[in-house]
């Protein structure tokens, strides 16, 4: 890419979107398309269709969508799998229709099986049932690769994916009740130190092992895949099988994140398990040699991660 193509950023606000922005910014990318929710309705085919004709982008990296954790995928199916499969169709058929060069989608882990092989390989994609608890956002992010690959198919565009493991970082979505785990966790830590409280319930056994990536970690990798030139993507994929896993290759259980949460927040009480909640998917490692092997691999440590992730929330939210 050249410093003054013109790149669409969906979802620039979100905490990958966001990432990325800071990502570009920070090579000399000035000619960045961003157009926040309240002005342009990602759902809408005709909003997305006249925004294109009008700034006519060369790339276009698609972060939008609606994210949550496990009681947000519960209470909010419906809306989960209506507004990610809305804004991925109508952003990749627009962009097929506009001659856009280049395309990333960024997709999640979920897409995976509930019971396969660990680490989870690309190849598992659609080899089993995906975990109930968030199946309908699984789908969605499902279509979103086979709408890539089918249009590259059938059109000979250049669309490309890539599934991130576990994300956490800076603007992340702290909200009590519909966030992700860490940023669940931080916040819970926080207010139970702030309040003096003795004790912490946390949902599930603490058994289920994730891996986790900070997101400046998946900002980088994305630009790195979307950077790579045409034939060295298509020597790495397969034209049925062209989404590309970023994670950090380790992975750790729910009880030891709890743990080293507890240690970077300065929470000293004791930490309670709820058996009776879900625990989810029992693991969630995916395998990442495909991405090692093209020359990329994380750079942030968790634990540094979780500190700068904190005093980010400190100093939004306090």
């Amino acid at each position: 890419m050249e410093l003054k193509d013109k790149i669409f950023i969906a979802g620039h606000r979100g905490m990958v979107g966001s990432a990325i922005v800071r990502q570009l910014q920070s090579r000399g990318f000035t000619n960045l398309l961003m157009v926040p929710h309240n002005e342009l309705d990602l759902t809408n085919q005709s909003d997305v269709e006249t925004l294109f004709k009008k700034e006519n982008p060369k790339y276009v990296i698609l972060a939008a969508g609606k994210v949550g954790g496990i009681h947000a995928n519960n209470e909010y199916p419906a809306d989960f799998i209506y507004q990610n499969i809305m804004i991925e169709a109508n952003i990749i058929n627009t962009s097929y229709k506009n001659n856009v060069k280049r395309l990333l989608f960024l997709g999640s882990s979920c897409i995976y099986p509930r019971s396969v092989e660990q680490p989870m390989q690309e190849q598992a994609l659609l080899t089993g049932i995906l975990e109930p608890t968030n199946e309908p956002y699984a789908i969605a992010k499902i279509a979103g690769i086979k709408l890539c690959e089918s249009y590259n198919r059938q059109h000979d565009t250049d669309f490309r994916s890539v599934m991130p493991t576990n994300l956490y970082g800076p603007n992340d979505n702290f909200h009590p009740e519909n966030s992700h785990v860490i940023p669940g966790l931080i916040r819970r830590f926080h207010e139970a130190k702030s309040n003096k409280d003795t004790d912490i319930t946390i949902w599930g056994t603490g058994n289920a092992m994730r891996e986790f990536l900070h997101v400046d970690d998946m900002a980088k990798a994305s630009l790195f895949v979307l950077e790579l030139s045409k034939e060295v993507y298509q020597a790495n994929t397969m034209p049925t099988l062209s989404h590309i896993n970023v994670g950090s290759g380790k992975d750790m259980t729910i009880r030891e994140l709890a743990e080293t949460i507890k240690e970077v927040v300065g929470f000293n009480g004791k930490l309670n398990f709820d058996s009776s909640r879900p625990d989810g998917t029992p693991r969630k490692l995916i395998d990442v040699s495909r991405l090692a092997n093209m020359g990329w691999k994380h750079s942030v440590n968790l634990k540094d991660g979780l500190t700068k992730t904190y005093n980010w929330y400190l100093e939004k939210y306090t």
